[in-house]
């Protein structure tokens, strides 16, 4: 017999996993999200007769994820996890911005039943699909009983969804959390568990606007070797409210963009410092001019700047 809160939810929203080829040796040449969450689930003969439910709540390349279909996204988390019938929820993604995805998910909601991101390198035509093994796996992390918060199950390793970052650009192993170690490792449907599941303080839904026009523009830019204030002074002039730095090293920045960035902050500009490096921590030092963002990726540290602006807390 089931247990009252057995049910898992697949939130469908397209990427990789859910793309097709029309040769089956293609892997690049794909189309992404062009397969349903039904579809998904029906390749994945062990999932047959589970207490599953699916929705497609976007069908998108994930290169294309904007503010509507993330605020659309936690809704949808919310609604099914505050269900009592409900053990947790699994959200199938692309792995082009599974890490923003992540990292907004658990900022907003930090759940306390567990929301398991999965996806795929490889389409749902490749030869060597990766994408019904993450997904089985995804839902085996989601059924574990004590899990919560946002985590990412992929090539059978589970990271908390605050720490992950693409490394690799083909590999299904494409994944790391820079200094931070996995949570688990998923090995015959079973967990081998290492760290805490993420926990937090959610920021809610209430702040998210309805309109995706009204949420704060937050630009990244980077440091780089002959760098100018050109970028700096078109974003000012857009009416950016916020910029992300990726820094050189441990936030640094060329004389000319840095000076740039002063008119910004100057002007009312929001300027926060991140690294191109994916792996260390941008340690603050007395006499910065610009709040550093710590471990946080330069896409994940915009994600927390957008997030800052809206709830008015810098």
């Amino acid at each position: 017999m089931q247990s009252p809160a057995s049910r898992i939810v697949v939130l469908a929203t397209g990427g990789t996993i859910a793309g097709t080829a029309a040769q089956p040796g293609d892997n690049i040449g794909y189309v992404a999200a062009q397969l349903g969450a039904d579809e998904l689930i029906a390749a994945v003969p062990a999932l047959a007769g589970m207490p599953l439910e699916t929705e497609q709540v976007a069908q998108v390349d994930s290169k294309d994820m904007d503010f509507a279909i993330w605020r659309r996204l936690a809704q949808r988390v919310a609604f099914h996890l505050a269900r009592d019938d409900v053990a947790g929820v699994v959200v199938t993604h692309g792995t082009d911005t599974l890490e923003e995805t992540g990292y907004f998910l658990q900022r907003v909601l930090a759940p306390r039943k567990p929301v398991v991101l999965t996806a795929a390198m490889r389409p749902a035509t490749a030869l060597l699909r990766d994408g019904p093994q993450n997904l089985l796996d995804a839902v085996a992390v989601a059924r574990e009983p004590g899990a919560a918060g946002v985590v990412v199950a992929v090539a059978g390793v589970v990271w908390d969804a605050r720490e992950l970052r693409k490394l690799h650009t083909y590999r299904l192993e494409a994944f790391g959390a820079g200094d931070a170690g996995w949570i688990a490792r998923v090995e015959e449907g079973r967990l081998r568990r290492q760290r805490d599941w993420p926990a937090g303080q959610p920021l809610g839904l209430a702040r998210l606007p309805a309109d995706a026009a009204a949420w704060p523009a937050v630009e990244i830019l980077t440091s780089h070797a002959g760098a100018s204030g050109t970028l700096v002074r078109a974003a000012v002039a857009a009416g950016v409210r916020g910029l992300v730095i990726a820094s050189t090293g441990n936030g640094t920045l060329h004389h000319a963009l840095e000076a740039a960035l002063r008119d910004a902050q100057a002007a009312g500009v929001v300027v926060w410092r991140s690294s191109r490096c994916l792996a260390g921590a941008v340690l603050a030092k007395p006499g910065d001019i610009f709040p550093t963002t710590g471990t946080l990726t330069p896409v994940q540290a915009r994600v927390e700047l957008v997030l800052a602006l809206m709830n008015e807390v810098v």
